[in-house]
Parts: C-alpha cells; sequence; structure tokens
C-alpha cells in the first residue's frame, strides 16, 4: 500500500479521506496548510497528494507551482474543489496535477481516482521494473491458498524480527490482512470480545473497528450489544 498527503483545510474532508484511505491499507498524513504539507512532503515523501485548491494564506495553485519550479513534484498530485472552474482544473493539470476531484467527493471516484494516480507514483514504476527483471522461482506457479496455510502454522525458526517469514512471500495487502486478523482474534480472545476494550487498546474508534472486523471476516455479532 502506498502512503498518501491529503491537503485540506476542512477538517470533516481531512479526517474523511483519513478514515477511506486507511480503511483501503493506505498509510495517510492530513495538513491543514501549504505550510504543513511542505514540512511533510520534505520529511515523508508520500507516494501522493490529494491537494485542495482554495485554501488561505496559500493556496493549492500556488503550492502546485512551487513544487514544480523548485523540483519537489516527485509525486503525483490530484487536486479537489467544490468551486472550481474548468480554467482552474486545466492550470492545474498544465502544472503538473494529474487529475482533479470536484466535492463533494464520491467514494468510488476517490477509490478509482487514487488507485490510478499511484500507479503513476516513482515507486510504484521502480517495483514493476524491479518484479519485470526478477527470475521467476520453481514456485511461482503455486497457489496463494498454499502459502496462507504455511503462514498459520510457522516453525519456531522461520522468523524475521518475530514475523513469520511466510508472510514475506506474500502481496503486501494480502499479509497485511492475514496479520490484522490474527491481531484482531488475538485482541478478541484475551479481552473478553469487549468491543469496548479493544477500541480504547487500538485506538480505533468503535464503528471504525466494527468495519474492520467485518472486512477481516471476524464475527463480532455475539458483542453487538454490548454497551
Amino acid at each position: 500500500m502506498a502512503s498518501i498527503l491529503v491537503v485540506d483545510d476542512e477538517m470533516g474532508i481531512r479526517e474523511l479521506l483519513h478514515e477511506i484511505l486507511t480503511d483501503e491499507g493506505h498509510t495517510v498524513y492530513a495538513a491543514e496548510s501549504a505550510v504543513q504539507a511542505r514540512t511533510i512532503r520534505e520529511q515523508m515523501r508520500p507516494d501522493l497528494v490529494l491537494l485542495d485548491i482554495w485554501m488561505p494564506e496559500t493556496d493549492g495553485i500556488t503550492l502546485l507551482k512551487e513544487w514544480s519550479k523548485t523540483g519537489q513534484l516527485t509525486m503525483p498530485v490530484v487536486m479537489m474543489s467544490g468551486h472550481a472552474t474548468i480554467d482552474t482544473a486545466v492550470e492545474a493539470t498544465r502544472i503538473g496535477a494529474l487529475n482533479f476531484l470536484e466535492k463533494p467527493i464520491a467514494l468510488q471516484k476517490l477509490l478509482k481516482t487514487v488507485s490510478k494516480a499511484l500507479e503513476s507514483s516513482p515507486k510504484h514504476v521502480e517495483l514493476e521494473e524491479d518484479r519485470a527483471t526478477q527470475p521467476l522461482s520453481p514456485n511461482a506457479g503455486a497457489s496463494k491458498v498454499a502459502v496462507s496455510e504455511q503462514v498459520s502454522a510457522p516453525h519456531d525458526d522461520e522468523y524475521i524480527s518475530g514475523i513469520a517469514k511466510t508472510y514475506y512471500d506474500l502481496p503486501l495487502r494480502e499479509a497485511r490482512d492475514l496479520f490484522e486478523k490474527a491481531y484482531f482474534e488475538h485482541q478478541m480472545q484475551i479481552m473478553g470480545g469487549s468491543m469496548t476494550k479493544i477500541s480504547d487498546y487500538t485506538g480505533l474508534e468503535r464503528t471504525h473497528l466494527y468495519r474492520k472486523l467485518k472486512a477481516l471476516g471476524i464475527d463480532t455479532s455475539r458483542n453487538k450489544s454490548e454497551s
């Protein structure tokens, strides 16, 4: 998954995009101004930036121009706005923006745009090039099911930094899902199924927690009556 910087002066937009994109497995950084965006872009080097056009002090178009002129536009940028004109969108594209999202942002439109933008991210391109040059292993045709079965019962000497070695043979999304499922099932067991305790321990809001467990295929029906 990717690291994404969301730049928007509206807290509601930042929180909404953070929740949606985090649920998709991405790491999300949020900035409410161009000042914060500059710092995060320099320190975190995000794979993608979702940049609001209308912001106080320094607007998105100005920040985009700045990154372009200073050679810092090394990641795809998707502009966002609720009142931008066609001329503004065209200008942003001319400067270097990859795409444009109109507010209110539709969920499927957001996910499709993010997925498409990440395909042009330098990190993605490099990863695809590396995969293309790597020789196929003798077990390249083995099914994911077989690998998943190996993950469930590793031997004591099959760990790297405390993580089962077979996790490293899986695509990132699949390995993450397997780990998260095992993690939350463990927490449910030691917390006696208390969603309140799990929410407090993991730092996840209860609605987000229920959505996460449902996506992982973990049954929470017996806990829904809990206050």
